[in-house]
């Protein structure tokens, strides 16, 4: 399968690749090098990783929205 990069470096995946890799819109990918080349691999949340958080948060703030947030404006020079 062969994927044309932009101008701007982008990259555009035929909807099967990502159905297959389960990812969409907002998601990441991982490329990881091998000696074989780079494989293409989701990036998933390690919920053991944030287990250990879950002390800390405090539950009387109400559950975080994350559209709103995504749609708040932001300070650029913040961005990742």
């Amino acid at each position: 399968m062969i994927v044309k990069i932009t101008s701007k470096r982008q990259v555009t995946f035929p909807a099967r690749v990502l159905d297959a890799l389960g990812v969409g819109p907002g998601d990441r990918l991982e490329l990881v090098e091998s000696s074989d080349g780079f494989r293409l691999r989701p990036q998933r949340i390690r919920h053991d990783r944030l287990a250990p958080l879950s002390d800390s948060l405090d539950r009387s703030r109400g559950a975080f929205d994350l559209e709103a947030f995504r749609s708040q404006s932001y300070e650029p020079t913040l961005r990742d």
